[in-house]
């Protein structure tokens, strides 16, 4: 992309793949609006050129207001990153609506908003990119993350119809499906596990899910196939950079693998394969 086309805003960047992709293009050139619910947790990207503001993806000011602050003084948003997001973890059933809420605000809800603020800009320079921030877990899913498959499932759906109704003004939306990540992702996950109380049909489950999510990403077997938030921040700028980027990109070995399973397996060889990595409810 030209000069003009290089003000990028991305979401999400106190820690892990926003962070990292934050500093990866500043070093590189971009003019970098890194964000977080918190400007002060931004240090270490203010210090290295970013251009650091708060942003909280579930508050309409808030987006209003950072996207405002780039308009005024790049002239639009070239590059949208949309990277905040978390996981709430935990049977489905245990889940409250506040937490299913919280859940779809922060990862589906914020996520279009943001989008549709930076998109009248975009289409008045004639270009822009749009890059979000899926997971394997957009098409796929484990026990125990239904909430969070959901956002990411509803995040794959959006683009695709994005990405066709933008594409005429020349905005090209991009989808990022990261595998296993080594990024605090599973403490993260593990912190919004729905509580238990010990007499609960699903605490024993909701446990091991726990359990299970630190192993995998520290030493199960798919730990081997994982990555750093460096490998998505480099397919990121890869896809900045190309003059027709593709529509999807899967990072990790992780990610390949478990996807290939998933498109070649029924839905109930793939529940099968769920049960040999996850007690089920109601089974003693």
């Amino acid at each position: 992309m030209s000069r003009t086309s290089t003000v990028v805003l991305i979401t999400g960047c106190s820690s892990g793949i926003g962070e990292a992709t934050a500093l990866y293009l500043v070093k590189r050139g971009w003019r970098v609006y890194a964000t977080a619910r918190k400007a002060e947790s931004l240090g270490k990207l203010a210090a290295a050129g970013c251009k650091t503001l708060a942003l909280d993806v579930t508050d309409e000011g808030s987006m209003q207001h950072a996207v405002a602050a780039v308009i005024a003084a790049e002239g639009a948003v070239d590059v949208l990153i949309n990277n905040a997001g978390f996981s709430q973890s935990g049977a489905l059933e245990t889940l409250t609506t506040a937490q299913l809420r919280d859940q779809f605000e922060t990862n589906v809800f914020g996520l279009m908003r943001l989008t549709q603020l930076v998109l009248p800009g975009m289409r008045a320079q004639g270009r822009g990119r749009i890059v979000n921030i899926s997971s394997m877990g957009g098409k796929l899913t484990f026990p125990g993350g239904g909430a969070y498959h959901a956002t990411k499932h509803a995040l794959e759906a959006l683009s695709d119809a994005l990405r066709f109704e933008v594409q005429g003004f020349g905005v090209d939306v991009i989808v990022i499906e990261p595998g296993l990540i080594r990024s605090g992702f599973a403490e993260a996950a593990q912190k919004t596990m729905a509580g238990t109380t010990g007499e609960g049909p699903y605490d024993a489950f909701n446990a091991a899910v726990a359990r299970a999510t630190r192993e995998v990403y520290e030493k199960g077997p798919l730990a081997w196939l994982g990555g750093k938030p460096i490998h998505v921040a480099r397919v990121i700028a890869g896809a900045l950079k190309a003059s027709r980027p593709r529509p999807r990109y899967t990072v990790t070995a992780s990610a390949s693998l478990l996807l290939f399973m998933r498109r070649w397996m029924s839905d109930r060889a793939w529940d099968n394969f769920l049960k040999g990595n996850f007690p089920q409810p109601g089974k003693s």
